[in-house]
């Protein structure tokens, strides 16, 4: 008999979360009109520390974390809403993304007390920016089959092997970098370690992969001979397969899994005009309620996170589901273009652009094949 680990119950944004809304929007509005960014096609796809600043000079960067440590203390459900607003108007928040979703929470949860007063505040103030250390060549989404290897030395760990699609590791700072320290074991997640590896350090080198836009956002980082200070371990030796799987949930269950191509949506029904095809009508309409169920699911989410459960299962099905969405979205947009009554030249751009992208959607954080092992075992079914 089946039984079911998934769990969404409904969320409401409190009122603190709403009035930050109004003053996210009204910021993002004064950038805009100044000509500060042009919409980012993808939230990965803009880095801009100048940017980045100014959001931590807000205070909206670390805004879950405690004050110590360069944090502002608020609710989940409030830097939800900042999300929100950021990725539905384009802007470009890539210098300080990965920090603030992840990298930072897996300090606060594992790092030493040195490591959180040495990162944290920085990171809060959009000064420092990190990358993830974790898919490997020919090792696809196994992330069990680790080949890059840490061994101990005097003072610390010297390092030696390679990463790919490590986005943006050319423009920042660190990458918590999952590699072997030990043997694999029966289960293979044994033996395997996190470090804070500097990436301008002697030995790393850092190579552009081009995706299809012509843009340089990934990258192959290979370690010869890398030392690591002992400081620079997070955790304990051989508890990265426990670390890594506690940050998924953060980077699997954001808005950002099912609004990457929102902005083609909002195109789509502008151009569909007051009146629209009733084929278009009805796409609009099935799409609308995807995105808003979507959400519905993500706060709630965000509200389990908030409690300080990890709802990996959960996080692993908004993921499938949004980025089956999201991938949807241009491919519909392209076939019913033919039948827009407004279609104008801004739709043709989102639209070029989301095509673009989208086959990158579905591999981030984890591909459809992975993120459903995982939602199988949230079934019972393994």
């Amino acid at each position: 008999m089946t039984h079911s680990l998934f769990q969404f119950q409904p969320a409401d944004l409190p009122p603190a979360a709403l009035q930050l809304r109004r003053e996210v929007r009204s910021f993002l509005r004064e950038e805009i009109a100044v000509g500060t960014w042009r919409p980012a096609g993808d939230f990965c796809s803009h880095f801009s520390p100048e940017f980045s600043q100014k959001v931590g000079a807000r205070g909206w960067i670390g805004l879950t974390w405690p004050k110590a440590y360069g944090g502002h203390e608020r609710s989940n459900l409030e830097r939800y809403v900042v999300t929100e607003e950021m990725l539905v108007v384009g802007a470009p928040v890539t210098a300080h993304w990965i920090a603030d979703r992840q990298s930072g929470p897996l300090l606060l949860r594992f790092g030493s007390e040195a490591q959180k007063l040495q990162y944290l505040p920085r990171i809060a103030k959009g000064e420092l920016f990190f990358a993830i250390g974790l898919s490997e060549p020919d090792a696809g989404s196994d992330l069990a089959s680790v080949r890059t290897r840490a061994e101990p030395v005097e003072g610390g760990w010297r390092l030696n092997g390679r990463k790919v699609w490590t986005t943006y590791a050319h423009r920042c700072d660190y990458a918590i970098t999952l590699v072997r320290t030990g043997p694999a074991g029966e289960s293979r997640h044994e033996g395997l370690t996190q470090f804070i590896v500097d990436l301008k350090a002697p030995g790393v080198t850092v190579s552009p992969i081009i995706n299809m836009t012509g843009a340089h956002e990934f990258n192959e980082v290979l370690f010869e001979d890398v030392f690591l200070p002992a400081d620079r371990l997070v955790g304990t030796p051989g508890s990265g397969w426990h670390q890594v799987t506690s940050e998924l949930a953060f980077e699997r269950s954001g808005p950002e899994r099912f609004l990457s191509s929102f902005r083609l949506f909002q195109g789509l029904v502008s151009a569909a005009g007051d009146n629209p095809d009733p084929r278009v009508a009805e796409v609009v309409g099935r799409f609308a309620a995807h995105l808003m169920t979507l959400r519905q699911m993500s706060i709630s989410v965000a509200a389990m996170l908030q409690q300080g459960a990890m709802p990996n299962f959960e996080a692993a099905l908004i993921k499938d589901l949004g980025n089956a969405c999201e991938r949807e979205i241009p491919e519909i947009a392209r076939l019913l273009a033919p039948y827009l009554e407004h279609r104008y030249s801004g739709f043709d751009a989102l639209l070029e652009e989301a095509v673009m992208y989208a086959p990158s959607w579905t591999l981030r954080g984890g591909t459809r094949e992975i993120l459903r092992g995982i939602i199988a075992r949230g079934l019972g079914l393994r």
